[in-house]
């Protein structure tokens, strides 16, 4: 990658998908804490987090016209200004003891990274066109990578008692310097389709309605299952090993931060794994991955053996996002749009879901609330062919040839 501007971009992409990450995992390995502050039953943290499925609903829903009408910079930056106003949010709720308040937070979180996140993806998948090399899973194992620094800081915090309020606030203090530096290189137009195409992406014709493809459809489901895997685990993995197997906070927060790493560093292995075996190979090997930890966690009886299965969890649920966005971009024209329509399927899941599992673990403990992901996330294995997509690579002399990441899993 020879073009500074090109490398810029793909730096602030690191660090726009690092916030979040760092955000989310934060405020997730204080959830303990929180709850003792809120003085709130399991079902009525579920209602606390409703707050981040009505703002991620709100961001996703909203991001796909906000980013065809004015482009992807200024989506990015009103997300990323969102997340870190929450956090401030949802440390004052916490001093408060203020349900209400942490709530609103979360909604603010919510409506940030839905829609930001949307924004950031699209903008990722332009640079994978650009460049003709697979770029999404490294660019999420960013968000992976903050969720482990979030995580060890979160442990950190609560090992030694420090207020939930302060460590907010210095996190906030920190993305607002991290945005700052990272925006300036984020060009304008990307993804524009009103008043103007998008950047370096010239009009092409539909295919027809996105929502009667079924190919597109399927690799949503992909997205959807795997998202929600994702999600299950950054809003309840902490209190699950504590309610559920009987870990003190601390230990439960630790188990996450494990789950975060392998997370981390299935995304950073994935352009490798995804060259030589084919994407097709790798969402089903990810996919029964993370069915067999799950299983292992809902239904083993020793939380020695529950931690270690997380780390099956995490390493399955790590790819199937990124490698089915870039799938998207790929299967036919309007590719902004289809990145889009994946991404907000997956947002949704990835922060509407959990809360549902709130209720449901309040009634039967989370512990079998967590058969409903473990059930979705098995459909993924079927349907894993949806993503065998080509997409054409600009070469040295001109010609457009194909991408040895997105190769035929099956032999010609």
């Amino acid at each position: 990658m020879r073009d500074p501007a090109i490398r810029r971009r793909r730096t602030a992409l690191f660090l726009f998908f690092l916030i979040p990450g760092l955000s989310l995992s934060s405020w997730v390995t204080r959830t303990p804490d929180i709850r003792d502050q809120l003085d709130a039953s399991t079902a009525q943290m579920g209602l606390v987090l409703f707050g981040l499925s009505v703002g991620s609903m709100l961001g996703v829903l909203a991001s796909g016209a906000l980013v065809a009408r004015h482009g992807t910079r200024p989506v990015i930056a009103a997300g990323t200004s969102l997340v870190g106003l929450s956090l401030l949010v949802v440390g004052a709720g916490a001093l408060l003891a203020s349900a209400p308040t942490v709530t609103a937070g979360l909604l603010l979180f919510g409506a940030g990274m839905g829609g930001g996140e949307v924004a950031v993806n699209i903008d990722g998948a332009e640079v994978e066109r650009l460049t003709g090399r697979t770029v999404l899973p490294t660019l999420h194992g960013f968000f992976s990578l903050g969720t482990v620094a979030g995580a060890l800081l979160g442990i950190l915090c609560t090992a030694v008692d420090f207020p939930v309020a302060a460590h907010l606030g210095a996190l906030a203090a920190a993305v607002a310097a991290l945005f700052a530096y990272a925006l300036r290189a984020i060009p304008a137009g990307v993804g524009r389709t009103r008043g103007g195409t998008g950047r370096n992406e010239p009009p092409a014709p539909t295919a027809g309605p996105l929502h009667k493809d079924r190919r597109l459809l399927m690799i949503g489901g992909i997205v959807l299952t795997m998202a929600l895997a994702e999600g299950a685990a950054n809003d309840w993995l902490p209190l699950l090993m504590v309610d559920g197997h009987d870990m003190d906070p601390a230990l439960g927060s630790a188990v996450y931060a494990g789950f975060a790493a392998t997370m981390a560093l299935g995304r950073f292995s994935g352009a490798f794994l995804i060259d030589r075996l084919g994407r097709v190979t790798v969402v089903r090997a990810s996919a029964l991955s993370a069915t067999l930890g799950l299983a292992v966690v809902i239904f083993a009886d020793t939380a020695a053996l529950a931690g270690a299965a997380v780390l099956l969890w995490g390493l399955g649920a790590s790819l199937g996002f990124p490698l089915a966005l870039s799938a998207a971009g790929d299967s036919g024209p309007d590719s902004a749009a289809r990145v889009s329509l994946v991404a907000m399927i997956g947002y949704l899941a990835f922060l509407v879901g959990p809360p549902g599992l709130g209720f449901l673990g309040d009634h039967h403990g989370l512990r079998a609330a967590m058969t409903v992901v473990l059930a979705a996330v098995a459909t993924a294995i079927f349907l894993a062919p949806a993503v065998n997509t080509r997409r054409s690579t600009p070469t040295p002399s001109g010609d457009p040839g194909p991408a040895p990441a997105d190769r035929p899993d099956t032999p010609s």
